[in-house]
């Protein structure tokens, strides 16, 4: 199917699906820490060592936010500062092996729980995700490249 063959209005319909989803997931996250903090444990296990202004433009906050979210982090053992070999002006801000379970754990969690509510869900509507899953990664690319492109 061509885009110019999709029914009007498809785009609105799925993204209003999509997000009514991740809202929902997201709220049924454990509220352990707060959801810029996960957000900011996730992005560095995702793109490695990060500035803490960088953190702070990706995650949307202050910088002075970020600085006080990060000493949190920091003493909760998450995360740790470290010189950045290339400029020894620069401090990086690094998750630990704490930090990346703990990242580790938390998406398994959200895995698990779509897994039960895919099990719910009739043979049909499973091989329409399956197939839908290729889509699916491009857009979470399209979304990380977005995010870590357009705010740094």
């Amino acid at each position: 199917m061509s885009r110019q063959d999709t029914a009007p209005g498809a785009s609105a319909a799925v993204g209003a699906a999509l997000y009514g989803l991740a809202t929902r997931a997201a709220r049924r996250l454990p509220r352990d820490m707060s959801l810029t903090s996960a957000a900011t444990l996730a992005t560095l296990d995702r793109t490695g060592p990060r500035r803490i202004t960088d953190l702070a433009a990706v995650e949307g906050v202050t910088q002075p936010s970020m600085t006080a979210l990060v000493r949190v982090l920091e003493e909760s053992g998450l995360v740790e500062r470290r010189g950045d070999a290339s400029d020894k002006r620069v401090t990086l801000v690094c998750l630990t092996e704490a930090g990346a379970a703990y990242v580790r754990t938390r998406r398994q969690a959200g895995v698990h729980a779509f897994e039960r509510l895919i099990d719910k869900l009739t043979g049909e509507e499973i091989e329409a995700l399956v197939a839908a899953l290729r889509a699916l990664r491009h857009l979470a690319e399209l979304e990380s490249q977005d995010r870590d492109g357009s705010r740094q």
